[in-house]
């Protein structure tokens, strides 16, 4: 399993084939992901801990343990942990191509736009 440290949290990899990848994501309290979209892929977020809010468009979005996001191609989007506990999630991706350096950030907390 890769996992990955990062501001906001961190991210398992828990499978990966060739079309689809699956992670365990965790927020910690009071960070949010980047504003970004993706140009090959699309995720579907399922809520298994904490409560936070997702961003989808111009839609937010309130989520908690059992609340699901598709987020198609191109769809902007982040999530934020809005409550006191880690925000925990399963996020699957789909697509041709899955790398990291397929996000477009649009507005970063750590300044990495």
């Amino acid at each position: 399993m890769t996992a990955e440290t990062k501001p906001w949290g961190s991210y398992s990899i828990l499978f990966k084939s060739a079309d689809y990848q699956v992670k365990r994501v965790e927020v910690g309290p009071g960070h949010r992901l980047s504003l970004q979209k993706h140009a090959k892929r699309a995720e579907k977020w399922i809520i298994v801990g904490g409560a936070g809010e997702a961003t989808l468009g111009s839609k937010k979005i309130p989520v908690e343990r059992g609340s699901v996001v598709d987020i198609p191609v191109e769809a902007v989007h982040r999530i934020q942990n809005t409550g006191k506990e880690v925000l925990v999630f399963i996020e699957v991706q789909f697509g041709a191509y899955l790398g990291e350096d397929d996000i477009v950030r649009l507005n970063d907390d750590y300044h990495r736009v």
